[in-house]
């Protein structure tokens, strides 16, 4: 973690600063506070304090974009079994994440939803084996995104692909996500203060960046609320692009870091 006795004001601005954006970004779009976030604390610090100094600020993110949804009703009588694949996967990424750090996470998700873009591309957005087989598919998008949440700190693509592949509206996409945002988020917690050595401290020490992250939010729900759902999808398909790129150049400099 960041020792708070020579930390510069430079740094403390760098990280209020990515913390707004990113949360103005998960207001708007629903999703993408960690994927900014993580990587520019990562430039000032190493990849662990990165995550731990993201993790409450995200989480409060994912609860504040929740209160933005309306009802949840319809979302969790369709999709209530997907917190319980996202709690199990975090489980196992989080438990990953505390063995094996140093391991490629970023350019496996990044090769995954590269992927995934192109066969969209190809088919034009039309998925019917996945819409004719969503609960089969459910458990793998839902484990996939805890898995993800854990080590590389990004749960959204695998959820995004699965819930675009069924043609939700952003009204129900943005709450299916947070709901697996939440579990994922709070099980990444326990395991990292129950078995990964942070303490109270230093959790406590993050809670101020909570504010800056969640006024972000509410502004980008104001934009969100005043988009169409067809350029909602176009936005949220150039973002999975970012987040591809974001995710090898990250991968790339803490390599080079080392």
């Amino acid at each position: 973690m960041f020792d708070f006795e020579t930390i510069t004001i430079g740094i403390i601005i760098w990280i209020v600063l990515a913390v707004t954006l990113s949360g103005l970004l998960q207001g708007t779009l629903g999703f993408g506070f960690p994927f900014i976030a993580t990587p520019m604390v990562a430039m000032v610090a190493d990849m662990r304090t990165a995550v731990i100094t993201v993790l409450l600020p995200t989480l409060a993110t994912t609860i504040a974009t929740l209160f933005t949804c309306g009802s949840l009703k319809p979302v969790l009588k369709r999709f209530w079994p997907m917190p319980i694949y996202a709690f199990l996967g975090a489980l196992c990424g989080t438990w990953l994440f505390v063995a094996a750090p140093n391991f490629p996470y970023q350019l496996l998700l990044a090769a995954i939803i590269l992927v995934y873009l192109n066969l969209d591309r190809i088919s034009r957005g039309e998925w019917p084996l996945i819409r004719r087989n969503e609960r089969l598919f459910a458990p793998f998008a839902g484990a996939a995104a805890g898995l993800f949440e854990g080590t590389a700190n990004v749960a959204a693509p695998p959820l995004i692909i699965y819930y675009l592949a069924l043609g939700l509206t952003p009204a129900m996409l943005v709450p299916a996500l947070q709901i697996c945002f939440f579990i994922g988020k709070t099980t990444q917690f326990s395991v990292l203060t129950l078995h990964g050595g942070v303490s109270m401290t230093q959790w406590a020490a993050t809670l101020p960046l909570v504010l800056f992250a969640v006024a972000g939010v509410f502004g980008g729900a104001r934009i969100r609320h005043r988009i169409d759902a067809e350029t909602y999808r176009v936005w949220v398909k150039r973002a999975l692009w970012v987040i591809a790129f974001a995710l090898l150049l990250q991968y790339g400099y803490l390599t080079w870091m080392r």
